[in-house]
Formats: C-alpha cells, structure tokens, sequence
C-alpha cells in the first residue's frame, strides 16, 4: 500500500506540524548525496489497555547513539521527541502504526564533511502490516543467502542506525526478491551468519536458542533483545553471542527473524533447504504468541516497555 493509499496527513518537522505534501526537502540536502541520517523504526499497537508506543525510550537511546557517531546535534530533546510523537498520532487518530524519527544533516554546503548544515528532525507514522505479509507470521518465509557480505564494524560502525548504511540491506534484499525469495540473510566478511536486510536471526537447535552478537557485525536490535528477554523467561538457554556458520542454517531445528517491522516471522527455508518441518517451529511459535500476547496487552509484563497514548 502506498502513502496516497493511506490516511495520514501531517508530519512533524523541525518543531513544526506540516501538511503531509509540505513536509520537503532541497535537492542538494547533505544527507541525499551522503547518506548522512540516522533514524528508528518503531511500532505502536492498539492494545487492550489503548494504545501504546513500543519500548519507545530504548528506540530513543539508540536514536540519540547514532546520533552521537556522526557527530550530530539532534537539537531536541527527548522529551520534545516524546509530546511531539504522541501528538502526532493524535492528531492523525492513529492507534496501530508504525513511526519513523529521522534526524539528517540538512541544505547548505556540498562537500563531504556537513560542517555548516543544519541537523532536521522529522517525525512520521502510518499505518503499517506484517512487514513481511500476514501469512509469513504463520507459515514462514523462504529466504536466500545473499551473495552480498554485510560491512565490518571496523569499515563502519554497525552498532548504530544509520541511512547511508541501509544501501547493503537493500542490495541483499533485492537481490533475493529478483530470485523469487521473500527476503536474505547477510554473512559478515568472515563468511558466518549477520542478520537480515532489517531484521536479526536466531536458531533453535535441541531446545537451545542462538542469536549473533555485536561481534558478527549485526545491529542490536530491540525486538531481539524482547524476544531474548522473552525466552530467558521462559526457561531456554539463549546464546545470544553466537557464531552462526552458513551450513548450520540448513541443519536448524528452527530459525527466525525478528525486527520492529518483522516482528517475529519464522524461516521455512534457506536457499531451497527446507528448514525443520518447513513449518514453523514450536519454540518459534511460543515466543511469537508470547510477543503478540506482550504487545497486545494480555498480559501485565514489562509494563515499562509500553508508553501509552
């Protein structure tokens, strides 16, 4: 579905709520030729107790690290962020959406350093599905090895959430759509296992679960630290700093994805190898209810986690 398809209408600029036509920028912003921004994606859900902003100040401390890597003044504060956002889904009566904070280096000079340009702040939400299609969530994803390596943390840094960098995911993401595959998984330089394009992975085997760690090149996701946190709950040993080689995909017991986007989608296949049953497993099923059962509010956990409307 595209934006014109959807009923949103105003986002926030710089201090500003604008009309969503009017929310633009120059042709020669830094951060178009550079790459320069840093952003979030996070998820708000019409709970049963209203609706409520997913581990909004976690995507805000990230926010804020990334900023910090490029030396960018985000020029609010948080709790500015904060009204401004909630207003924002206020004003547009939106409940279940997903919510786009996006700070960048502005108009005003072209080389390549940003010295000089202005740092703008946009806030924008709309509504938005499974990331990965409703019935992913259910039956699984076939995905492929991308023949694209993700970045090293020593080329740049892959612990923060930055615009220029999402050129990799999109690369391995296309690559593995033209293939007729839903979505890819990245190996770092060293040939083992990252991530997705957007999402992080994790494996079952014999009732243990494992997850890449920093180390491997990944970005630390929020979602993975939910589904970590979720587990360990529940009784499982997670290895939440693995070394994942390419041909343990194939013999998994389970995988999935998880994201702010994807949630949590199980993988039933990695490059035409079925992946356990080929359906999605029972631990991955648990933890997915558990999730859904967190965010939708059935149940009191984690009240922390939730800044509601």
């Amino acid at each position: 579905m595209g934006f014109d398809e959807m009923d949103v209408d105003t986002i926030w600029k710089n201090g500003e709520f604008l009309d969503w036509e009017d929310a633009t920028t120059h042709v020669l912003t830094h951060a178009l030729h550079y790459g320069s921004g840093v952003f979030e994606g996070v998820r708000c859900y019409d709970t049963d107790r209203g609706p409520a902003v997913f581990r909004w100040e976690e995507h805000l401390d990230r926010l804020f690290d990334s900023a910090k890597m490029y030396d960018m003044d985000i020029g609010h504060s948080r709790e500015e962020i904060t009204e401004a956002t909630l207003e924002l889904l206020d004003r547009q009566d939106l409940e279940s959406c997903y919510i786009r904070p996006i700070a960048y280096y502005g108009y005003d000079s072209l080389g390549v350093s940003p010295e000089g340009c202005p740092t703008d702040l946009v806030l924008a939400a709309w509504p938005w599905g499974a990331y990965l299609g409703e019935e992913a969530l259910e039956n699984g994803v076939d995905v492929m090895v991308s023949s694209w390596r993700k970045h090293a943390s020593s080329q740049v840094p892959t612990n923060v959430k930055t615009t220029g960098l999402y050129v990799n995911s999109m690369l391995a993401g296309e690559e593995a759509r033209r293939n007729g595959y839903v979505e890819a998984i990245v190996l770092n330089k060293e040939g083992n296992v990252a991530e997705g394009p957007g999402e992080n992975i994790f494996m079952v085997n014999d009732g243990e679960i494992y997850t890449t760690g920093p180390a491997q090149s990944i970005l630390e996701g929020i979602t993975r630290d939910t589904v970590i946190t979720l587990a360990e709950e529940r009784g499982y040993e997670v290895h939440d700093e693995a070394v994942i080689s390419r041909g343990q995909l194939y013999t998994a017991d389970e995988l999935f994805f998880t994201g702010s986007a994807a949630e949590v989608t199980p993988i039933r296949s990695v490059d035409d190898t079925k992946i356990g049953s080929g359906t999605r497993g029972p631990v991955t099923e648990e933890l997915q209810s558990a999730f859904f059962d967190l965010v939708e509010r059935q149940t009191d956990d984690h009240d922390e986690w939730f800044t509601y409307l």
